[in-house]
């Protein structure tokens, strides 16, 4: 796995491939999104995930536009607010997406949260499937009683499940559920929003492999068989997340990261939704 690129994919249940390592937008403006989409999209990143909620869809898109790289090369995500749940508002909302974008179609499509009418809203997100208009759907923020449910009342299974995920909330129970059931677990916040950043055992192994601690935490989560999106808005920290791709931890070293798991979000807890 040392010899990842930010071209590297996983493929997806449904056959599309999706690059292990993007850049996620949360709490980025919309003006500073634009600048920060096309100095990803410069430095070689070609997966780029937004949402509704974000409100930056458009500066997302309008990079994306300028950067006049083929549409084929790019991965686009973005995702369905809680106040859009329903079949015909979830069916609205996509529209509302995809005018901002200033795109005809997005390749993962995803459900935010768990929130009410799961069933309906999954059905509006298995149209847009069927006609093209997103290449692959999924969720975000799911828990395993949450994608049961999904799985058990639907014909197509989520090829991707967004959650917080790094080696301070090691989700082991739902990364082995997501690999039996062919879902592509993606980690949302792997930096721990810069709260474990300085982590003395986290610095220790960081100084051993000559590595920033992001570097570090990015690197357990792909070595995961995961799919990452750390966020950044500044051009050094887009290089310095891309080095994640070009070292391997050693099992021992992984176990090591394995145990620094203390249940830790930084975002809402999802368990507590029913």
């Amino acid at each position: 796995m040392s010899d990842l690129t930010l071209a590297s994919t996983i493929t997806l249940n449904n056959g599309v491939r999706i690059p292990v390592l993007g850049l996620g937008t949360f709490k980025v403006p919309n003006d500073q999104a634009y600048s920060v989409v096309r100095q990803a999209l410069d430095i070689g990143y070609r997966h780029i995930d937004t949402a509704s909620y974000y409100a930056n869809e458009e500066g997302v898109g309008r990079a994306i536009r300028e950067s006049g790289l083929p549409r084929e090369d790019l991965f686009i995500t973005t995702k369905l607010w809680n106040t859009d749940h329903g079949r015909k508002e979830a069916l609205a909302a996509f529209d509302r997406s995809l005018k901002l974008l200033g795109l005809d179609h997005v390749d993962l499509y995803l459900v935010h949260w768990p929130r009410g009418e799961r069933e309906e809203t999954w059905k509006a997100l298995e149209r847009l499937l069927e006609e093209g208009m997103a290449r692959a759907i999924g969720v975000s923020n799911y828990t395993i009683k949450h994608l049961e449910e999904t799985i058990g009342r639907s014909y197509v299974v989520p090829a991707v499940d967004q959650v917080e995920f790094s080696p301070f909330l090691y989700q082991k129970e739902l990364l082995s559920y997501c690999r039996n059931k062919g879902v592509v677990l993606e980690a949302h916040s792997p930096l721990t929003r810069g709260s474990r950043l300085k982590d003395p055992r986290l610095l220790e192994l960081a100084k051993k492999y000559g590595r920033s601690p992001a570097q570090m935490m990015i690197r357990w989560v792909l070595q995961k068989g995961m799919v990452v999106i750390p966020k950044s808005v500044h051009r050094e920290r887009l290089v310095e997340n891309a080095g994640a791709l070009d070292f391997t931890i050693s099992l021992v070293d992984e176990a090591v990261m394995d145990s620094f798991n203390e249940g830790l979000h930084t975002t809402w807890n999802p368990e507590e939704i029913p």
